[in-house]
């Protein structure tokens, strides 16, 4: 899908053919599409496809007639009520007389609302750039806070019951935060190439708008890192605990079973066809010997509660 923008009179406004100064967005293009971008922008075939590969790492590329910017920009999805985050790869290229955007799907990076759309110009293409990039680390703030969220709500259930389920989750939220810390550190590299070289033009006017995108870009970097530490440390917390609850149950059982051994002894012994066994005359002799063998049952039993074993 291809959609031009344009900015007049203060808005972003939708465009049917492209003019100077505007911005083309592809989600999910076509060969078609790709195709008249590549032929009218010269734009080299690799790179306008590059954002089509989820498996492509953040970077730069000049060009004679371009300038290309990849990063990683978080996704979510739906699976059966639950957020899945993630990252895909988004080009921003800068070429002669357009901004164009690729990217595999739509994102909120680019869905400028009434507000901010009044501060886009298209024609101002490394502003352009800037505020694209200042919006995708928002949203991986934004991301981040609601995986916070979502680890500190199954904290509380593992507290109350250690399950699968729920440990799956934290799992899965702990793959999250990897996808993002990984991603979050391609772009800060990005940035700081950015800032070290001329591959895209910087202008004085723009730098403390590049200089917001840098400590945004790099305080959801450390909120990244840190929120996959919480969990990573929660994760190894209660597979500690898994494991000591097993050794609990296993030297319980073990304890059961001695204690359950010692009548099966006796009687075992009693059963044998043997002659000068205790009791074997008395009227009374199977009361005793059950009564004995649970006497030796309690008392051995009291030996390990007292030792503190059970």
């Amino acid at each position: 899908m291809i959609k031009i923008y344009l900015s007049q009179n203060g808005k972003l406004e939708t465009i049917d053919k492209p003019q100077k100064g505007c911005w083309i967005s592809l989600v999910h293009p076509n060969e078609k599409e790709l195709s008249e971008i590549e032929q009218k922008y010269k734009i080299e075939s690799d790179d306008l496809r590059a954002a089509l590969d989820e498996e492509e790492a953040s970077r730069i590329t000049k060009e004679d007639d371009y300038s290309m910017v990849l990063v990683d920009i978080p996704t979510i999805e739906d699976d059966n009520g639950k957020n899945r985050f993630s990252t895909i790869p988004m080009g921003i290229i800068l070429a002669k007389g357009a901004v164009i955007t690729v990217c595999l799907e739509n994102t909120p990076v680019l869905n400028f609302n009434a507000k901010t759309s009044k501060s886009i110009d298209t024609t101002l293409k490394t502003r352009f750039l800037l505020q694209i990039l200042l919006e995708n680390a928002k949203l991986y703030l934004k991301y981040l806070r609601q995986i916070n969220k979502q680890s500190e709500y199954l904290e509380v259930e593992l507290k109350r019951s250690i399950e699968n389920p729920v440990l799956l989750e934290m799992m899965e939220l702990g793959r999250s935060l990897l996808y993002f810390t990984t991603s979050l550190k391609g772009n800060n590299a990005v940035l700081e190439k950015l800032s070290k070289t001329a591959s895209v033009t910087r202008y004085e006017e723009d730098e403390d708008l590049f200089e917001d995108v840098m400590i945004e870009s790099k305080q959801a970097s450390e909120m990244a890192d840190t929120y996959s530490g919480v969990i990573n440390g929660m994760m190894d917390a209660y597979s500690s605990i898994i494991s000591n609850n097993m050794n609990v149950i296993q030297k319980f059982i073990a304890i059961a079973a001695v204690v359950i051994s010692i009548p099966s002894m006796v009687f075992d012994a009693y059963g044998m066809n043997i002659e000068g066994v205790p009791y074997e005359n008395s009227p009374h002799a199977f009361i005793i010997i059950v009564v004995l063998a649970l006497c030796a049952s309690f008392l051995v039993a009291q030996y390990f509660n007292r030792k503190k074993m059970f």
